[in-house]
Order: C-alpha cells, then structure tokens, then sequence
C-alpha cells in the first residue's frame, strides 16, 4: 500500500433545514396590557362626560387629601397644613399633644354637655338663693311662700299667697309692703346673676264678677301685678336690660291644677332664663337670637376638649350614672322647702 503520510482530520459538515423561531405568548401580554389602559382611559373619559363640576372638584380634592372628604362632602381638615381638599383649617378642632385627638366632642355632644354644664351653674344658683333666704331675716319667716326649682326654661322662683297672707290685695296689683320686701331682698341676688329675667303674674280663676270670658279682669290683673313686682326688683337694683320680658297668664296655670280656686295660684313667678329661653324670647321680639357684633359669639369659644378632672368629665360621668339627677327629676315635695 502506498504510504499517504501523516494522518489527516476529515471534518464532515451536515447543514439542517432550520424552522422559523418561536416567539410564544409576549404578544399577546402588550395587548392585553394595551387594551387595559385603553378602557380606562375611556372610563376616565366617560366619568368627566357624564359629572357635574362640583363632582369633580370633589374627585379632584378627595385624591389631594382623602381625609378632608367624609362620605363625599368637604369636612374641615385638622391639621395645620392643609392639603388642598379641605376648605380651610379649623378653628373649633384643638390638637395637643397631650390631647388624645378622639376626646375632641362632636357637635351634638358639645351642644348636650352645654346644656348640663348650664344646669349645673343653674344648681349652683339656686343653692345660692336658697342660702340668702335662710340667712336672711326678711326672707326666713316666709320660706315657706317661696317655690325655687329648675324647668326648661331655667331657675323660676315663684312667690305663693296663703289665706293669711297673700301678696295683693284682693282685686288689686298694689304689693303689700312684706312682698315688696322680699322683692327688694331678692333683687341684689337676681341682679349678680349673667341670665335674663322673665316675671309672669297668675291669679286664682275667681272671675271678680264678670259674666262674659272677654271681661275676665284675671289677664290685666296678672300682668298689672307682674309688672308691679318688675317695678319693685328694678327700684332694688335690677337693669332695665335684664328683664326680658313681663306677661300677665291670668288663672290659665294653675299651681294646684285640682283646685283653680286655691290660694297658691295667685303667685309671681320670677325665672332666671336659659340661653335657649334667652333666645327664644328675643327671636319672638323679632331678633334673630344672635349675640350682636363686638360680644361673645360661639366663633369665640374656646376648644372644647373633654379633659380628664374637667367639668365636662364630671358631667359625663354624672349623667352616665344610674341615679343620677336629670333621669330622675325632683317630686313635688323637693320643691317646697
């Protein structure tokens, strides 16, 4: 055999049909992403079409500071940055640091514990007056003619008759001279006090011998006498503007309802008013029962925040007892002392 040599690589090359490469499902992800964002963008679209621009710009504020709408209306924002969505910042809502922000009161629960913190300042006025006619010895020998409780309207003090000791004359509105007394002891009290006096006449249902009801004389009698007490707590001391008002009622209360005729209905009665009664009196003589400009107006409040040992905390425990005073008023026997 003939020597060939050195031995040599033989590189054989075998080329294969190729086939298209596969792509997959990649495709398919963009529009599914594409048609996505399409249809929000037509929805967006579609909410601007078919809202007001009220309802916008409350879109717009809520995704400015989600926490300045409640329910879809503007609340005000307590924080001292305001974020745009809220109107402004508040005046009535306090932050403290030592304050938990959830004991700040609610509207409604502000508007009740006025109404009790007015009570107990009521309370404490009558515990007053009730001292000045103990200690007084004008006062003392006719306790038992004089009626202090609290009503809706506030601390009235009625001034009873009794058969032997009534506080006109029969048929008269001029004061006997211990009634005039007791006024002119009461008034220096009365005057000390921040609240607007009501003075209302009642007389008995003795007709003084008129037939028809359109002459019963009770209506002027009562206001005659009303305004006569009225005279005697102003000559005393009491300011023309702290009484609100003087009515004469006629025999239409009766103190004792089973016995119109009875001695106790012929009173005065004088009522240290409220602030509801206050403007209640002043909306029927035509104002609007607001304070005017330069006084103290509720944009003048303090915060009221509902302290730990506040007066507010122990008004709220108070009420929150079960015996305690305004689930269960005084009786009859209370009142007369």
């Amino acid at each position: 055999m003939e020597n060939l040599g050195p031995h040599q690589n033989i590189i054989i090359r075998r080329y294969k049909k190729g086939k298209h490469a596969h792509h997959g499902g990649a495709w398919k992800v963009a529009m599914a992403d594409f048609a996505l964002a399409m249809m929000a963008l037509f929805l967006v679209l579609w909410i601007i079409n078919s809202s007001s621009e009220q309802q916008r710009a409350a879109i717009s504020g809520y995704f400015q500071d989600p926490k300045a709408y409640e329910e879809g209306t503007k609340v005000p924002s307590a924080y001292i940055i305001d974020f745009g969505g809220s109107p402004s910042t508040a005046d009535n809502i306090a932050i403290s640091e030592e304050i938990d922000p959830e004991k700040i009161l609610q509207a409604e629960e502000i508007e009740s514990m006025a109404e009790a913190i007015e009570r107990h300042r009521m309370q404490e006025m009558q515990a007053k007056i009730e001292a000045r006619i103990n200690a007084s010895p004008t006062l003392s020998p006719f306790k038992d003619q004089m009626l202090l409780d609290i009503t809706t309207e506030g601390l009235r003090l009625q001034i009873v008759d009794q058969t032997k000791r009534p506080m006109f004359a029969p048929g008269s509105a001029e004061l006997k001279y211990y009634s005039e007394d007791i006024l002119w002891e009461l008034a220096p009290v009365i005057a000390s006090m921040d609240h607007k006096v009501s003075i209302v006449g009642h007389t008995d249902a003795s007709t003084l011998g008129s037939v028809r009801d359109a002459d019963d004389g009770n209506w002027r009698l009562s206001a005659m006498r009303a305004d006569a007490a009225r005279r005697a707590l102003m000559e005393a001391g009491v300011e023309k503007d702290q009484v609100a008002e003087v009515i004469g009622m006629g025999d239409t209360a009766p103190l004792k309802t089973d016995d119109p005729y009875a001695d106790v209905n012929r009173r005065i009665s004088v009522t240290l008013l409220n602030k509801k009664s206050t403007e209640a009196v002043e909306q029927r003589a035509g104002g609007d029962g607001k304070p005017a400009e330069g006084e103290a107006g509720n944009n003048d409040r303090e915060p009221v925040v509902n302290k730990a040992g506040s007066l507010l905390e122990q008004l709220r425990k108070e009420r929150e007892a079960r015996d305690n005073a305004y689930d269960n008023p005084p009786n009859q026997e209370e009142l007369t002392w």
